[in-house]
């Protein structure tokens, strides 16, 4: 299982990230300010970074400094508000490997966060997804049914891609939710439901089945 360090001030941000990380197999453990981050990675503990920049104490771009300067090489994304392109370039050139602005999509974090990991160590690709006669192509973006090739809008691919890396587990609207549209989401909407009608008629209805007062399972 690979560790990853999330670097974040932001109670709310932080415990996102962190549940979303560990839905998805990540191990994961936060920290607040940039002298305990510099601490961890400089342990030689974990796998990659998301590093915010605006920390307390110790910014990130001090800390990534200070621990490329001690020949770390684990993958550093950087995550924050600041969107200008002196501070993308800054973060880039001391030692990041990776930049997303605030505020951000879950999967597309999630996404560099894999290919940073298989870059780093050339872990064979999963380019494939498969539930019985059902197969989602990561390159590609399409479903695969025995009659007929599907084409997803991107929300209904990030849901598509969370149901069958979950398969057969019951996944709450919450978690939906917060996977495909983000920390910022509106636990009161009814659009999750509205993209598993449009789900379900691309891929079949019988495939996705509704658990009541729980939420949705794709598969037995």
């Amino acid at each position: 299982m690979s560790k990853i360090l999330i670097v974040e001030d932001e109670a709310r941000i932080a415990a996102f990230l962190e549940k979303g990380l560990r839905a998805n197999g990540f191990g994961t453990a936060v920290a607040g300010d940039g002298a305990t981050a510099q601490e961890l990675l400089l342990s030689g503990d974990y796998d990659l970074a998301v590093l915010d920049l605006g920390l307390p104490g110790k910014d990130g771009f001090a800390v990534l400094q200070a621990v490329r300067a001690q020949r770390v090489t684990l993958p550093v994304i950087i995550l924050t508000a600041r969107d200008s392109v002196h501070d993308t370039v800054a973060g880039l050139e001391g030692g990041a490997d990776d930049y997303m602005t605030k505020p951000f999509r879950f999967e597309e974090l999630l996404a560099r966060v894999r290919l940073r990991l298989r870059s780093s160590d050339r872990t064979p690709e999963v380019t494939v997804l498969r539930e019985g006669q059902l197969s989602l192509d990561l390159r590609t973006r399409r479903a695969q049914l025995p009659e007929a090739t599907v084409d997803l809008t991107a929300r209904e691919f990030a849901m598509l891609e969370l149901f069958l890396r979950h398969s057969g587990q019951v996944l709450s609207r919450e978690q939906i939710l917060s996977h495909v549209w983000g920390y910022d989401f509106d636990p009161g909407s009814n659009v999750v439901d509205v993209y598993v009608r449009a789900l379900r008629r691309k891929i079949g209805s019988e495939r996705i089945r509704t658990v009541r007062g729980m939420g949705y399972r794709l598969g037995a």
